[in-house]
């Protein structure tokens, strides 16, 4: 499974891999951690048809595992060229491994969360997993306001005016 959205979304999200519904379905983030993300896209006025949404790994591990390091490295050329060719201004991603696995560090969330970073330039932040928020209500806030800074950062890409 490759990917899903706008071919020329202005935001990618990048996950670690698809699930078990996403292994049925052929698409990632379709479970109830797609169902969240699809509900806080839409709060922020846009569809999944806006973005475009992907996986470090492009197929399931088993059992759910993380990711070995082995397969995200199999995996990681098709995720950058997928980003060369889409060019989004912004990828957002969700939760620490994806995060972790593209910018090669071993920081925490925490560390990494409301900081950008440059990855193949274009500009790069972490938030937390949709699955993490339904474990952890507690962390419903934080990834709403995370969402809120990557459009607050659009605008300002694109030279709109800040609310």
């Amino acid at each position: 499974m490759f990917g899903v959205g706008n071919p020329h979304a202005e935001i990618m999200f990048v996950g670690e891999a698809p699930g078990h519904d996403e292994d049925i379905k052929g698409e990632p983030f379709v479970g109830r951690a797609g169902q969240l993300l699809n509900k806080v896209l839409a709060a922020l006025g846009l569809k999944r048809e806006d973005v475009y949404i992907a996986n470090i790994l492009k197929c399931r591990p088993p059992n759910n595992r993380d990711p070995q390091p082995e397969e995200a490295e199999t995996c990681e050329p098709y995720l950058v060229h997928q980003i060369k060719l889409i060019k989004p201004k912004i990828i957002c991603c969700l939760g620490r491994i994806a995060a972790q696995r593209l910018l090669q560090t071993n920081m925490s969330l925490g560390q990494m969360r409301e900081r950008w970073f440059n990855f193949h330039d274009t500009l790069l932040t972490v938030t937390y997993h949709p699955a993490a928020v339904l474990r952890s209500p507690a962390y419903k806030r934080p990834l709403w306001e995370d969402m809120q800074k990557v459009m607050e950062k659009l605008k300002e890409m694109r030279g709109e005016p800040l609310s």
